[in-house]
């Protein structure tokens, strides 16, 4: 560590959560069109989905002088929304003079558009109010290896190996806590609520019913390319149409009592939003489903007016990514991830499973390297890398990636029906929630931590027990901690909390 010349912390903090300052959407081309949308317009009859990135964006540098957490995210959420309500009065006045269906956000001040037209889309570029106009289009997901076997519902008296290697067990019996009081949220394919690990630990579920407003939203109106799901559209309750999301927030808080342990931080709650349509997703969706997380609103509620910050997630779990080579621009999500960052919302990404090759760290959100805490992939059994994990650095940022690894090979967790996948479920989607719920736990054990990005990021990374690796990638030799094959090493939640 010392060949790097600084100390420890400040090298964490500029690697981990390091860029912070942003004002422009880079790697986009040149001119307000993005590289994507911009093919599309060469078929003048041709529709399709937009968004529209407005050029005021808001000022949330008061954020950081903000100590109280509610109080920063109710900051945040104000900021945010009236920043877009201004912005985007003339904008709104004139699409809806056109006709053209459209949706606002606030979360990052943008509009996604309909069924638009290239004319339409050069007639917005003309706007002096807006960045950048880029596309929105269908992405499937990159499901993980599933290994051969049927899911049933069997029953496994102990707790998970790839939990106990991360040394969560031993933070439970030591600190008698299990990540009680803090609240995670996924954005996937859905969730089964009702799954005998799951359902007691969803936020909905409480003593006079079930409540799922401010606790589920369902991002998927209507198809978005795959053509039909078993849960339908604008679902009222939470549902799973592929399974992947189930199996994520099972590793995350997974616990049916005295067996199947399949979670980090089981005594944590957790709220959901479907961002997907049977694995196919757009920006949009996924922009949204962190908008509801920012301040979740009740079904059928203006997120602009009805938000409820005190009901505002502390991590959230992304196990899915939105390419380039599938039409997503690359900084979509940028201001959208800073303003969770500042209100004190962890946001937790899966690295990408396109490795062994360096730079494979290329999808969003993870490739937002600097605003967000990615995660590659081990076998926990040997503690080696998964061939499958994506190599740093950022093919966006250029900073090392990923920032630590977690198990994510042959992960057992609970799938629609009530089931389990017995012969586990392999990629860094897995990974991911290994540290959602690790950071459940570190909040939950050190309160002077909570809402405390840079600080926790550095505490994880610092605390990993550190790996090295054969790989040079970015002429970041894999002699060196952190590189870009393991990053600063694999979780180890146990020295993460006992550190102080």
């Amino acid at each position: 560590m010392k060949r790097w010349g600084i100390t420890i912390s400040l090298l964490v903090i500029v690697l981990v959560f390091g860029l912070n300052a942003y004002s422009e959407f880079p790697k986009m081309g040149k001119g307000k069109i993005g590289i994507s949308l911009k093919s599309k317009l060469k078929d003048t009859g041709s529709r399709f989905s937009a968004l529209v990135i407005m050029k005021e964006q808001a000022d949330l540098s008061g954020a950081e002088n903000i100590d109280d957490v509610q109080e920063k995210r109710r900051y945040v959420y104000d900021q945010t929304r009236n920043t877009a309500l201004k912005a985007q009065v003339d904008i709104v006045q004139w699409l809806n003079e056109q006709n053209v269906k459209f949706r606002r956000f606030h979360i990052a001040n943008m509009l996604a558009l309909y069924d638009v037209s290239p004319a339409l889309i050069e007639k917005i570029a003309e706007r002096k109010d807006v960045e950048k106009i880029v596309s929105n289009p269908s992405v499937k997901l990159d499901l993980p290896t599933l290994s051969l076997g049927d899911n049933s519902r069997n029953v496994l008296d102990a707790i998970g190996q790839n939990i106990i290697s991360t040394g969560a067990s031993k933070v439970w019996t030591e600190f008698n806590n299990r990540g009680r009081g803090i609240v995670v949220a996924g954005q996937d394919t859905g969730i089964q609520w009702n799954h005998p690990a799951l359902i007691k630990q969803y936020r909905g579920y409480q003593e006079t019913g079930v409540v799922h407003d401010y606790n589920w939203h369902d991002a998927v109106h209507a198809d978005v390319g795959n053509g039909s799901n078993r849960c339908g559209y604008d679902t009222a309750a939470p549902c799973d149409d592929n399974a992947h999301g189930t199996h994520t927030v099972g590793t995350i808080v997974g616990d049916e009592g005295s067996v199947n342990t399949i979670g980090m931080a089981p005594d944590a709650k957790w709220i959901g939003c479907r961002n997907m349509d049977a694995g196919v997703g757009t920006p949009a969706t996924y922009i949204e489903c962190f908008e509801f997380f920012l301040a979740p609103y009740p079904q059928n509620g203006n997120p602009m007016m009805d938000g409820d910050t005190s009901k505002t997630p502390d991590v959230i779990n992304n196990s899915w990514g939105c390419p380039q080579d599938e039409g997503c621009e690359g900084s979509e999500m940028l201001f959208v991830v800073k303003a969770l960052s500042a209100a004190g919302v962890m946001v937790v990404v899966s690295a990408g499973n396109d490795g062994p090759g360096c730079a494979t760290i290329k999808d969003q959100p993870a490739h937002l390297s600097g605003d967000v805490l990615s995660v590659g992939a081990i076998d926990y059994r040997t503690g080696e890398i998964a061939n499958f994990s994506s190599r740093g650095p950022s093919a966006f940022t250029g900073l090392i990636g990923p920032d630590l690894t977690a198990p994510g090979v042959t992960i057992r967790s609970a799938v629609p029906g009530s089931k389990y996948a017995q012969y586990g479920w392999s990629g860094t989607s897995m990974a991911g929630p290994h540290v959602a719920g690790a950071v459940a736990l570190l909040w939950s054990i050190r309160p002077e931590l909570y809402g405390k990005i840079k600080e926790t990021a550095e505490i994880l990374t610092k605390t990993a027990d550190p790996k090295t690796a054969s790989q040079t990638c970015g002429s970041v030799p894999g002699s060196s901690i952190p590189n870009n094959t393991f990053g600063f090493g694999i979780l180890n939640i146990y020295n993460a909390v006992s550190n102080r």
